[in-house]
């Protein structure tokens, strides 16, 4: 969805001599110079009726038309009819199933078609919310519930409940390797200083802890349950990275080589094959409900493409404990901390990821 106006402007004799897109920049200053080069490239600015590139030089009474084309930002808080799997909603709070491939909040790359414009078409008075109502997020390709404020007050109740840890969010998670007991990451998390796009153990991180409990043990992979107690940016990933034990078909946590094809039979190597997100998924939400005061629980079905997954690894024969079997992890990290860097706000990210009342505050100013 993209709006355009069209200028014609002349070229005043002053700016003789200036490439098309430095002459374009003075003229209309209110764009970035990189912007116009984009319309230029995108044959949407016309020099006497020729495209040109952003290189030619422009000499004075040159008639230039310029189609502006509107920020994509600008659809950021759009209404969109986008179905919505909802569980439970009232006057005041709203939980929804997120599918996996839904972003939930706009980002760069994802302006449209995310939650929050599902949310705005579903409860318009979500317009007056800041954030509509969202105080925390799920990845992209993370599925499962996720709560929404309906109003104000709402939302800064459910902000003070993740600050204090009283949500309580249960997930399922399928990892590589075999983990033999329970137990708990203790690891804060911060932006990694090697690649801006990731998290990582950072002891200039937040605190994060992730409690897990093995569920089911099979062959290559463990299905675990886990808890979160804080709610950071790609929380359950890096923690399950840390144990050494990535998600299964996490792209950016996961490990390259690491799948052992040679130990899985074909039925497993056809659905680990198509399984082409992580396999993580929100399954229960705790919460005191910010009107009643009562305490109130949901809990949904697996995602399908995960139930399908762990019907093809229990048909797989299990590891004994004494098996040599182990996973390599070539050019792993194996230092217990990244280096001391600054990173910018979690908030960047469209991933697991609790508001912080900081920043409810600022948006209520």
């Amino acid at each position: 969805m993209t709006d355009a106006t069209q200028h014609s402007l002349t070229i005043p004799h002053d700016l003789g001599g200036l490439r098309l897109d430095v002459a374009l920049q003075r003229l209309l200053p209110e764009h970035s110079r990189s912007r116009l080069q984009v319309w230029i490239k995108a044959g949407l600015v016309t020099v006497d009726s020729q495209v040109s590139t952003a290189k030619t030089k422009v000499w004075g009474g040159e008639t230039v038309i310029v189609h502006v084309q509107a920020k994509p930002e600008v659809n950021a808080f759009i209404a969109q009819d986008i179905p919505l799997n909802v569980v439970f909603e009232d006057d005041h709070i709203l939980v929804i199933n997120k599918p996996a491939g839904m972003v939930v909040h706009p980002a760069a790359g994802n302006w449209e078609g995310t939650l929050l414009n599902a949310l705005l078409f579903h409860a318009p008075q979500l317009h007056d919310v800041p954030r509509a109502g969202i105080v925390h997020r799920l990845d992209k390709e993370t599925s499962g519930l996720l709560v929404v404020a309906k109003t104000l007050s709402a939302q800064t109740n459910l902000v003070r409940q993740l600050q204090a840890r009283t949500v309580k969010r249960e997930y399922r998670a399928i990892v590589w390797g075999q983990l033999w007991r329970n137990g708990m990451v203790d690891q804060p998390i911060g932006r990694d200083p090697r690649s801006r796009t990731k998290m990582a153990i950072n002891r200039m991180g937040k605190p994060a802890v992730t409690r897990y409990e093995i569920l089911e043990r099979f062959s290559v992979q463990t299905y675990l349950r886990c808890n979160l107690e804080t709610g950071r940016t790609h929380q359950i990933r890096v923690h399950m990275q840390y144990l050494k034990a990535p998600l299964v078909g996490d792209p950016v946590y996961g490990f390259r080589g690491i799948v052992p094809i040679r130990a899985m039979t074909q039925t497993l190597r056809d659905e680990v094959s198509k399984f082409n997100r992580q396999a993580l998924h929100a399954i229960k939400l705790g919460l005191v409900h910010p009107e009643t005061n009562e305490f109130v629980e949901w809990q949904i079905e697996l995602a399908d493409d995960m139930k399908a997954l762990l019907e093809a690894m229990r048909h797989e024969d299990p590891r004994d404990e004494e098996d040599d079997f182990e996973l390599s992890f070539g050019g792993l990290q194996t230092e217990p901390y990244l280096a001391d860097e600054d990173y910018d706000s979690d908030a960047e990210f469209d991933d697991d990821y609790d508001l912080e009342a900081e920043d409810l505050e600022d948006e209520e100013e």
